[in-house]
């Protein structure tokens, strides 16, 4: 009756792309890459304060971004940054719920963005390298406002950076793995510059990832002097033992596509349209209220799915509704239209947050298993951490300058990534109640309408100026984190001097 069904679209696209994007990140992670960006992370960062923790979403970040699972994620980076975090002072729950974020957002990162992201192409019916480029901005900016975060702990904990004795070498670091930035270079290039399919592109990065994988173990036999056949033998059976991993790690998703391939099916043969009614009729035609339908739905749903096929149930359900129901909104007499991809990434981003939300989040499970810590309480700090990046996707459904829809210009690109930056700083502080020091109520009330007029400008800019010069509003955002950053300050300065005077009147008693 349907071409849709087990052998639908995502089975479809999980065996032709997924599978290949799977295996290129197995084998990544089995030539030794992933090790390599964990310790290029902790040598870059790690004396800053809060370093390790720095280090830790700076290197799963570089893991994510070929990993694409956030479990997989949690449980290879994590077993070397969580120890970290705890040594340099981290309670085990923070320790791990950072970790959590962290592997959570590299989900959303490109180039690969796990199975989901394919899927959207397909949906959507554009390249897979528009999604990337529509993900891109949203992505690196959550993972900015996560080392904020992360920066804001180590101030209220008192934390210092790791000393220079605990610190690899930057150079020598990156001398020992440099060529493992080859093959993605050689993606990024494929999809980029060249163009070419996503399947056509990572098969490319592949065969030169074998050839290295194949070629490493040769090289330092060479340098050290030892038997090059029994190197030259090592590395068939290391690229063997990838291949394999590659599969293992393919069955979990290929499992979960083909199942929500069924649910696709019984929606394409009418349930999905009466399914969409009664959620339409729930919302009551109002677009914000089903948008917060759908994502308590994708929340709830990703406690028993796996995030592709939660992402793949709740796009076929909601997009097109939420899509719908936008139509003829408008802000200052202009309409605003809500792209197909931008509901479709919408799902997808609430869909992935459920791995660190309780009761169930698979992610949050295994970061306290590492962290020997009470897996409920790592996944609600692992939300709490995760706001900023479910306060994003309701922004970019209305300014879809923050996917770069329509925008080629490298210095706006720049620009808008610098602002939706400066946006997830303002709403972590709000957050965590800390920019400078401790924030109070006024501060906080500033620091969330700044990140409003940061994320969404017309807002502002549409009352004064022409609705094209939206631009324009990011002044009032500045202005308004300016405002709050200078009211820190001075009370901190203030807050130094007393604490100074304090002290000094301490010392000549004691001396008296």
């Amino acid at each position: 009756m349907d071409t849709e069904g087990i052998y639908g679209v995502p089975l479809h696209v999980s065996a032709t792309v997924v599978f290949l994007f799977v295996l290129f990140g197995t084998m990544l992670e089995r030539a030794g890459g992933g090790n390599f960006f964990i310790q290029l992370a902790i040598s870059g960062l790690g004396r800053f304060r809060g370093g390790a923790a720095k280090a830790a979403v700076l290197g799963s970040a570089l893991t994510g971004v070929v990993s694409g699972s956030s479990i997989a994620n949690v449980v290879t980076t994590g077993t070397f940054t969580i120890p970290l975090m705890k040594k340099v002072g981290y309670p085990p729950e923070k320790a791990a719920a950072v970790e959590v974020a962290s592997s959570i957002n590299g989900q959303l990162a490109p180039p690969v963005m796990g199975a989901a992201a394919f899927i959207i192409a397909e949906y959507v019916n554009v390249p897979y390298i528009e999604v990337a480029k529509a993900a891109a901005i949203p992505a690196f900016a959550a993972y900015a406002g996560l080392l904020w975060i992360t920066h804001v702990e180590a101030c209220k904990l008192g934390l210092r950076g790791l000393s220079k004795s605990e610190l690899p070498s930057f150079w020598t670091t990156l001398k020992e793995g440099l060529h493992f930035l080859i093959p993605i270079c050689m993606l990024l290039y494929e999809l980029i510059i060249m163009q070419h399919s996503a399947e056509m592109s990572v098969f490319r990065a592949i065969v030169v990832l074998a050839l290295i994988m194949l070629g490493q173990p040769v090289v330092k036999a060479f340098v050290h002097k030892k038997s090059k056949r029994k190197a030259l033998k090592e590395g068939i059976k290391t690229l063997l033992l990838s291949l394999s991993a590659g599969g293992s790690n393919m069955a979990g998703v290929a499992m979960a596509t083909a199942s929500a391939g069924i649910i696709v099916g019984c929606v394409s043969l009418g349930l999905g349209q009466q399914i969409t009614s009664f959620v339409e009729a729930l919302s009551m035609g109002n677009i914000f209220l089903m948008i917060l339908i759908t994502a308590v739905a994708s929340l709830l749903l990703g406690m028993g799915l796996p995030t592709t096929a939660n992402y793949i149930i709740m796009a076929s359900l909601t997009a097109p509704v939420i899509v719908t129901l936008a139509t003829g909104l408008t802000l200052h007499g202009q309409e605003i239209a809500i792209p197909l991809i931008a509901a479709h990434l919408f799902c997808l981003y609430f869909g992935i947050l459920a791995d660190d939300t309780p009761p169930v989040g698979l992610a949050a499970y295994a970061g306290a298993a590492i962290a020997k810590a009470n897996p409920i309480s790592v996944g609600v700090q692992g939300f709490l951490y995760d706001i900023r990046t479910a306060i994003i996707p309701v922004f970019f459904l209305f300014n879809s300058d923050i996917l770069l829809i329509g925008i080629e210009s490298l210095p706006v690109s720049l620009m808008i990534f610098a602002m939706t930056g400066l946006g997830m700083v303002a709403v972590s502080s709000a957050i965590q109640g800390w920019l400078i020091d401790k924030v109070n109520i006024l501060e906080r009330l500033i620091l969330v309408a700044a990140t409003v007029v940061l994320m969404f400008p017309a807002l502002i800019s549409g009352y004064v100026l022409p609705y094209e010069q939206r631009w324009w509003g990011y002044l009032v955002g500045i202005a308004l984190f300016g405002i709050a950053f200078l009211s820190q300050k001075v009370r901190y300065g203030a807050k130094k001097k007393n604490q100074a005077a304090v002290a000094e009147s301490d010392e000549e008693l004691a001396v008296s």
